[in-house]
């Protein structure tokens, strides 16, 4: 951990707390805020570049790979080169360039489309690398080792990420219905997000931080050493604790592959194939990107009834394997609301589907995650050695960016691969997608039970011995929030 943090508290925790909060919450609308059109613009015919879907689902697969694989490299700039303050600077602005090169109208570059496109998602890859592992390693620096308020201030910072997610597909979706349709108005208003992201770290970070991200943390490491020309090997300990990491790294990689069909394969069927028209209303059809802002506000509201939960169950609270296991089986809940959809068609392309198959698929998927990612996140600064921090938060970053891959081939089969397919067979295909994931799903987690223990072991007491008062911390936490 960094030396030096400001003292000051706001809801029992450091102030910082909030300034990253608010970072990343800018940084999170802008880039769901992207995510959420993205599939859409590719495959219009009419103001995109009319691709298939299969070519888009692919596309969108690669991209959000990459998204989540750079942070291995960013990870290890920031810990040896950098550190975390300066890598989210330049990475934020890479991004802000990004989305504004994707907000390029047509017209400026005739027949040069797909190449502005390709540059927009290569500044955004790059910062991304930079950004994403630094910003959560900040958080758990502004606690000492053995601190019970850490997995609260990643309960805390992780809504400050789904409110940012939550605003960003409501706003984008309102802004391209408003210029009748124009993608590119929608990118660049991602890009305002992710402006305000660097002015708010900018002005506030020496205030509210201190020293915090500013020494490479190999750096520090090195300094708390007594012999600093000597390099330390890594102990059986810290050994066991990233064999964890390792692991449930590759349970991770099976429930982001099912969950990140919401911005491709299930963005497509709800643009296709939902009724999404509100008859009290006089038939208004709801945007489809606004249905992605129900994970993130059903994220807002499932906060404290989970820590509440954690709280009520006491001694019988499960460990982190088992939450992990849990986030699997509700994840395959959820895809059987997706099969209930296809099912209501009945093969017929021409029937339109109830929204409320969504928003039930959602609701599971989102209760999924909250078993599994804000854990994720504040185990990783628990179980990782301070010198490899980042690089560790990389790691962790890297195996949701091949489940994004896996996400977007998966979801490119809904065509029958490059093919175009008849809208029919992409009802066929969607219910063996669907019913697939469900089953693989409910499998891992199964096995997952059967691990817990062993993995428990190797933590050697990361979990902790003060559950009580970490439960009463998550739930004052989520409830401030």
């Amino acid at each position: 951990m960094s030396t030096n943090v400001p003292k000051g508290e706001f809801l029992g925790h450091p102030k910082g707390l909030f300034l990253l909060f608010t970072t990343e919450m800018w940084e999170r609308f802008s880039y769901y805020a992207m995510r959420a059109i993205l599939v859409l613009y590719l495959t219009d015919t009419a103001q995109g570049l009319g691709w298939s879907n299969a070519d888009a689902l692919e596309l969108y697969g690669t991209f959000t790979m990459l998204v989540y694989l750079t942070p291995l490299i960013g990870g290890w700039i920031a810990d040896n080169v950098l550190g975390q303050r300066k890598s989210i600077i330049l990475g934020g602005t890479l991004m802000a360039a990004g989305q504004f090169t994707l907000g390029t109208p047509h017209a400026w570059f005739p027949g040069m489309e797909e190449t502005v496109f390709y540059i927009g998602l290569a500044l955004l890859i790059a910062g991304n690398g930079l950004f994403k592992p630094n910003i959560s390693t900040m958080v758990g620096d502004l606690y000492q080792e053995g601190d019970h308020r850490r997995d609260g201030a990643f309960t805390i910072f992780y809504m400050g990420i789904n409110v940012g997610a939550w605003a960003s597909a409501i706003v984008v979706g309102s802004v391209v219905a408003a210029f009748d349709g124009t993608w590119q108005v929608g990118f660049i208003t991602a890009g305002i997000g992710m402006l305000l992201s660097l002015v708010i770290q900018l002005v506030f970070a020496q205030k509210l931080l201190g020293n915090i991200g500013k020494v490479p943390a190999a750096a520090l490491s090195k300094q708390r050493q007594v012999d600093s020309s000597k390099k330390e090997p890594l102990t059986k300990e810290e050994f066991d604790r990233i064999k964890v990491i390792l692991i449930l790294g590759v349970f991770t990689i099976i429930f982001w592959a099912g969950f990140e069909q919401a911005g491709g394969l299930m963005n497509i069927y709800t643009n296709q194939f939902t009724d999404r028209s509100i008859d009290m209303f006089d038939g208004w059809e709801v945007p489809t990107t606004w249905f992605q802002s129900l994970n993130p506000m059903f994220i807002v509201i499932l906060a404290p009834i989970f820590a509440a939960l954690w709280v009520k169950m006491g001694p019988k609270e499960p460990n982190s394997p088992v939450k992990f296991a849990l986030g699997l089986i509700l994840l395959g809940v959820g895809f059987l609301f997706m099969v209930g959809a296809v099912l209501e068609q009945g093969g017929d392309p021409s029937i339109k589907t109830s929204m409320f198959w969504l928003v039930g698929a959602y609701f599971f998927h989102t209760m999924g995650e909250l078993c599994l990612s804000p854990i994720g996140l504040s185990m990783v600064t628990k179980l990782a050695p301070l010198r490899l921090a980042s690089l560790l938060m990389g790691v962790w970053f890297f195996y949701t960016g091949l489940a994004n891959y896996v996400a977007g081939f998966v979801g490119s089969l809904v065509g029958g691969g490059h093919g175009a397919g008849t809208e029919a067979d992409m009802i066929n295909n969607a219910m063996s997608i669907f019913s697939g994931i469900a089953i693989t799903s409910v499998v891992s987690a199964i096995i997952l039970f059967l691990m817990a223990d062993k993995l428990v072991h190797w933590m050697h007491g990361a979990e902790g011995d003060d559950h009580t008062t970490m439960k009463e911390e998550l739930e004052t936490a989520s409830q401030s929030a």
